[in-house]
């Protein structure tokens, strides 16, 4: 049985995220006080993300959580992005023309623990920001553009064959640039020196 995106369970994340909408909305006086009880009942017991997705689409502008977010992410001459809670496909494709995409994993739902992602940058520019743990694996060419990795945290992970998510990305940059951002490097503490005289 092949499960949706509507059917994955959701987490105590998502329904905060829900309610916090709920809550603003009763606040500003778009929803009744009948009508946030009943939804806030829903968003409390919620057990996928379908059920969640339904509550907030008459109050938010973009979806709490985006289920349909489709294979493809296009910025040809405009910016596109896509970032906060959204269930990331097997496959994706993003191209940006002239333009700026922006994909932000970090608060993304993983669908597979290989993810594949093809990049075409023509005079354009593509980033990615992925959280710790998540490891990015570029492949592809890059003619008058560039690729740039941050530092993957999660590759000790998966070289020491544990089960830590991948995204390979095959790109083609054509006078543009792919940038991944991961976080920082942790700063070690270090104690002060004291000088002896």
């Amino acid at each position: 049985m092949h499960m949706t995106a509507r059917d994955l369970r959701a987490s105590d994340a998502d329904r905060d995220r829900v309610i916090t909408v709920l809550t603003a909305a009763v606040s500003d006086g778009r929803l009744t006080q009948d009508e946030f009880s009943e939804r806030l009942s829903s968003a409390c017991s919620a057990k996928t993300l379908g059920e969640l997705a339904g509550l907030t689409t008459d109050l938010a502008e973009s979806p709490v959580v985006h289920l349909d977010a489709g294979r493809v992410i296009t910025g040809i001459f405009s910016p596109a992005r896509r970032e906060g809670r959204w269930v990331v496909p097997e496959s994706l494709t993003v191209t940006a023309v002239r333009s700026t995409v922006v994909v932000d994993f970090r608060d993304a739902l993983l669908r597979s623990s290989q993810v594949k992602v093809f990049v075409h940058a023509l005079a354009g520019q593509v980033h990615f920001y992925v959280p710790d743990g998540i490891v990015v694996q570029v492949t592809g060419r890059a003619f008058l553009g560039s690729k740039s990795v941050g530092r993957n945290y999660g590759a000790a992970a998966l070289q020491a064959g544990q089960d830590t998510p991948v995204i390979n990305v095959q790109a083609l940059i054509l006078g543009g640039k792919l940038v991944v951002h991961t976080p920082p490097k942790p700063k070690r503490f270090r104690w002060p020196r004291i000088s002896r005289s």
